[in-house]
This record gives C-alpha cells, sequence and structure tokens, in this order.
C-alpha cells in the first residue's frame, strides 16, 4: 500500500538516495561532470525541502515529489518500486491541490515524457535549456485547464 505524507529533517538522506537512483536509472543522457554538479546542488537543497513523500507500508520512502503551488519541481521514484503506481499516486496527490498543474521534463528523457503523457499531461512549450542553464532541453506540460 502507497501512503502520501509529508516529509521530515529524517527524510532527507533517503529523498537524496532516491534522486541518486532514479538519476542513475533514467538520466544516461547526463555527461558525467553535470551528473556530479547536479547532485552536489541536489544533495544541498533537497534535504530541507517541503517534500511529498510516497512511503510503503513501513513508511519508507519510495518516491517523492516537490510542489511550489501549482508547479510540480521534481518527481523521483526508487528504481525498485517503478511501475507500482507511486508516481501516479504522487501525481493524484498533487491534482487532489492544483487542479491545474505544470511541470517540465528533460527532453531526452523518454520514460519520463512516455509517463506524463500516459498520466493526461500536455506539451505546451520546450526550452533549450534546463533551469540551471545547461543545454538540457525541456518539455513544457500542463494537465487540466483549457488549451
Amino acid at each position: 500500500m502507497i501512503n502520501i505524507r509529508q516529509s521530515t529533517p529524517a527524510d532527507g538522506e533517503r529523498a537524496v538516495q532516491i534522486w541518486r537512483d532514479a538519476v542513475d536509472a533514467t538520466h544516461d543522457f547526463l555527461r558525467p561532470e553535470d551528473r556530479v554538479a547536479i547532485e552536489q546542488e541536489v544533495a544541498g537543497f533537497l534535504p530541507a525541502a517541503p517534500l511529498w513523500l510516497a512511503v510503503d507500508g513501513a513508511d519508507r520512502p519510495i518516491g517523492f515529489m516537490l510542489l511550489d503551488g501549482a508547479s510540480m519541481e521534481a518527481l523521483f521514484i526508487d528504481p525498485a518500486h517503478r511501475g507500482e503506481g507511486v508516481g501516479r499516486a504522487l501525481i493524484t496527490h498533487a491534482l487532489e491541490r492544483h487542479p491545474i498543474l505544470t511541470t517540465e521534463v528533460n527532453e531526452q528523457n523518454m520514460q519520463a515524457v512516455g509517463f506524463y503523457e500516459h498520466m493526461g499531461f500536455i506539451p505546451i512549450g520546450r526550452s533549450e535549456r534546463d533551469g540551471q542553464g545547461r543545454a538540457y532541453p525541456l518539455i513544457h506540460l500542463r494537465f487540466g485547464g483549457a488549451d
């Protein structure tokens, strides 16, 4: 059973591990030096970020989402739990709070692009660079609202 709860400071290390494992499983397009730099950035802010966690029956985090209002800034699932509805549960949780939800996804992360499309998100734009100015194109997506 998947439960959703807010993170606590004690969850920080596990959230970074989920991020690391998920990126290693899906972001093979990252240059090694960028991967290292991004992890340093993530490790610096993620433990203190107000995350929504998907947890298993033992309350162990198996995925997380970062919401900033109606913008989903991050969604990462432990690769050992992919295909179990964790991402769907987190997105459903977000949509209960924000029926019009936006997010961005790396264009090269075809698994994530397919997941978001399957969930009903539609592309509304594209950027040539990520939020840190690196040459990793982003697709901007929206769920809900008028076209």
